[in-house]
């Protein structure tokens, strides 16, 4: 047997490297300018933390937004956590970086997506996708927690799909 090198996994590592590295720097020294996240996470993840009222209005995934109010940012090796405001309601969180669906910055048009793929009943784990480059901040806007559902003058915003779920 050959080896390879697994480049899905390590583009996985170096990606969330980075979200661990800007959140450091936010945790520290704030956020600059304009900047805000619009982070989406797997909330059945196992070390996922939230509260159960959170976790049962979001049993597969949540987006949540670091912008005017978040409170006690710890970043560490495994996740981060944080305190955000929920309808005036403040709620620790922890968010494991395995668990980040999306990562996106809009102030500047930066994001990124990790994508897994699920076994098919082969012997041995698949190497993850690696993760894509989001092409604008108005990914996931339909999975984002108190969007509104679009009227008939409005239009839906464009879903973001990957080519790597139609390959074989």
């Amino acid at each position: 047997m050959s080896r390879s090198i697994d480049y899905g996994n390590l583009m996985h590592e170096a990606m969330r490297g980075l979200i661990r590295k800007v959140l450091t720097d936010v945790s520290e020294n704030g956020l600059p300018g304009a900047h805000h996240f619009f982070i989406t996470f797997d909330t059945s993840h196992p070390d996922a933390e939230l509260a159960d009222w959170l976790s049962d209005r979001y049993p597969g995934e949540m987006t949540v937004v670091m912008q005017h109010w978040y409170d006690k940012l710890e970043v560490g090796e495994d996740g981060f956590s944080v305190t955000l405001n929920f309808g005036d309601a403040p709620e620790p969180l922890f968010v494991p970086y395995d668990a980040i669906k999306t990562f996106v910055d809009p102030s500047v048009e930066f994001g990124l997506r990790f994508e897994t793929q699920e076994e098919d009943g082969e012997e041995g784990a698949k190497a993850p996708p690696p993760p894509e480059m989001l092409p604008s901040p108005t990914v996931k806007a339909t999975q984002m927690a108190e969007t509104k559902a679009p009227t008939d003058k409005e239009s839906k915003p464009a879903d973001v799909v990957s080519l790597d779920s139609f390959r074989k």
